[in-house]
């Protein structure tokens, strides 16, 4: 493994973390006060979430190429933007 690779790796692992983390209190949020701002919200950042760490899971596991990988990424951070902002308009 190649030191970019070590930090790309360790980079995907943070965003994960903290995306996670981001989700759970966004539902954690959602829960306590039933808003479907905040559900959306939660939804949002966990397509972002899920889409950096499958694009770590394309590159690194699967023998695909890393414009595959890329591709993914950016569509599902495109879709989990939408999603935020949408909750963000919507009342």
């Amino acid at each position: 493994m190649t030191q970019l690779t070590s930090v790309i790796v360790a980079l995907k692992t943070t965003t994960f973390i903290l995306g996670g983390v981001i989700t759970y209190f966004a539902f954690k949020a959602y829960r306590r006060t039933g808003s479907r701002s905040l559900q959306l919200l939660a939804v949002g950042f966990g397509v972002v979430t899920l889409g950096s760490m499958l694009a770590g899971v394309v590159d690194q596991a699967l023998v695909l190429s890393r414009d595959i990988a890329l591709t993914i990424e950016s569509a599902l951070t495109v879709v989990g933007f939408a999603i935020i902002v949408y909750s963000l308009y919507a009342e």
